[in-house]
C-alpha cells in the first residue's frame, strides 16, 4: 500500500486549498492512478485497520441492488447511515431524533425504514437496473456474460454514473465507472473515481473493487489481474491532517491474503462467510469524521 501512503503525501505537499459542497474545506489535486497486483496480497491498509466487516457487506448490497440501509444497519454497518439521517431531519417526521436513534427506528422499524432509509437510485440500482422507469439494463449481470464469451471486448463496463437521475441519489456516485480487461486468462479491473476522500473513502474504495474483481474472477474461472484505481479529484479534508499525518509516521506491514471459499458461476450467491482474511496485522484504527 506503500502507492496510496506516496499519494497522501503528495496530496498535502502539492495539492491547492480548494472549497467543497460540505463547506469542511480541502486540499485537492487533479488526476491520480495507482496500480495494485492482486497477486501479491490483499490491498487492505496496514497502516490503519480498516474494518473489512463492512465492505464485504457493502459490496454485496451493492451486487443486490439494494439501495435502503437497512441491509447495512441490521448487519451493524454504518458507513452510509448520515446521509438519510439528514435527509430525515428536514422532513415532517423528525422530532429531534439523533443518529442513534433513528438507527435504531431503521433497524426496528420496518415502515420506517421502508420511507426513511433508502438513498435512491445510488449504485446498486445502477448496477443492476440502469436506466429509468421500466427501460433498464442489468450492467453487472451482462459484463459477466461478455466476460465469459467475448473476453477481448473493450466494452466491459458498468457505469453509476446516471445523469438522468443524479437529483434522486442521496449522494451521486464517487466511483462512477468501472472497466474489466482479461489478459492471458486473467481478470483485472479499473475503476474511474470521480471524487476520492483519501483518508476515509478510497482504503474502502481500493478493497471494494480489488475484492469485487476477485469475485468476478471467481465466478468467470479466471485468474487475476490487477486493479487500476484512477482518481479525478484527490482530496484531504481539513479535519483529516491531523489523521493523515499520524498515519504517514508508520511503516506499512505485509500485505494479507483473501480466500473466497465459495465456488459458484453465480455472483449473487455470495455471502459474507464465504471470504476469509488471513495474515492482517494493521496499526490501530484512526477516528475521523465523515464529511456529509
Amino acid at each position: 500500500m506503500k502507492q496510496y501512503l506516496e499519494l497522501c503525501e503528495k496530496v498535502l505537499k502539492e495539492g491547492l486549498e480548494k472549497s467543497d459542497r460540505t463547506n469542511t474545506g480541502t486540499v485537492s489535486l487533479f488526476g491520480a492512478q495507482m496500480h495494485f497486483d492482486l497477486n501479491e496480497g490483499f490491498p487492505l491498509l496496514t497502516t490503519k485497520r480498516v474494518h473489512l466487516k463492512s465492505i464485504i457487506h457493502e459490496l454485496l448490497w451493492f451486487i443486490k441492488g439494494d439501495t435502503n440501509i437497512k441491509y447495512l444497519v441490521d448487519r451493524d454497518v454504518r458507513i452510509w447511515n448520515e446521509w438519510p439521517y439528514e435527509a430525515f431531519k428536514k422532513s415532517s417526521d423528525y422530532n429531534g431524533e439523533t443518529l442513534e436513534e433513528f438507527v435504531e427506528k431503521i433497524k426496528t422499524d420496518d415502515e420506517f425504514a421502508k420511507k426513511h432509509g433508502d438513498l435512491g437510485p445510488v449504485y446498486g440500482k445502477q448496477w443492476r437496473a440502469f436506466g429509468i422507469g421500466e427501460h433498464t439494463v442489468d450492467q453487472l449481470k451482462n459484463v459477466i456474460e461478455q466476460i465469459r464469451t467475448n473476453p477481448d471486448s473493450r466494452r466491459l463496463i458498468v457505469c453509476a454514473w446516471n445523469p438522468l437521475v443524479l437529483d434522486q441519489m442521496a449522494l451521486p456516485p464517487c466511483h462512477s465507472l468501472f472497466q474489466f480487461y482479461v489478459q492471458d486468462n486473467k481478470l483485472s479491473c479499473m475503476l474511474y473515481q470521480r471524487s476520492a476522500d483519501l483518508f476515509l473513502g478510497v482504503p474502502f474504495n481500493i478493497a471494494s473493487y480489488a475484492l469485487l474483481t476477485m469475485m468476478v474472477a471467481k465466478v468467470c474461472n479466471l485468474g487475476l489481474g490487477k486493479f487500476v484505481h484512477t482518481i479525478g479529484d484527490a482530496h484531504i479534508y481539513s479535519n483529516h491532517f491531523e489523521q493523515i499525518n499520524k498515519q504517514l509516521t508508520r511503516t506499512p506491514r505485509p500485505l494479507p491474503k483473501m480466500y473466497i471459499d465459495r465456488d459458484t458461476t453465480n455472483i449473487e450467491e455470495f455471502e459474507y462467510e464465504d471470504f476469509r482474511l488471513e495474515g492482517y496485522d494493521p496499526y490501530k484504527g484512526i477516528k475521523a469524521k465523515v464529511a456529509v
